[in-house]
């Protein structure tokens, strides 16, 4: 059974950082580019950022660029968003996705910029 779960999500005053990690299980998650999108009410899902198989290369959304940083760790089948500097524009419902032969998907976390 393919799971992908993420965590790490809240509240947090604007500047802020939080840390999201999303977990894999029941594929080669080491086979995966991984991504993180969000979604905003109102508004469509939108990537935020991606990272390669191998973790060779990244790129962001233009919005997140300097303050976001994705990594991943095979061994562990995870990948992580490290936010900074957080603004109110940032709240979202985070979700991971995993992309080869096909795409996974998780339930995705909240994130909430706020004072």
């Amino acid at each position: 059974q393919v799971q992908l779960v993420e965590s790490g999500g809240g509240l947090v005053q604007p500047g802020g950082s939080l840390r999201l990690s999303c977990v894999g299980s029941g594929f080669i998650f080491s086979s995966y580019a991984m991504s993180w999108y969000r979604q905003a009410p109102g508004k469509e899902r939108e990537l935020v950022a991606a990272i390669t198989s191998t973790g060779g290369s990244r790129n962001y959304a233009d919005s997140v660029k300097g303050r976001f940083t994705i990594s991943r760790d095979n061994g562990k089948s995870a990948v992580y968003l490290q936010m900074n500097s957080l603004k109110p524009e940032d709240t979202a419902v985070y979700y991971c996705k995993g992309t080869y032969l096909r795409a996974y998907w998780g339930q995705g976390t909240q994130v909430t910029v706020s004072s």
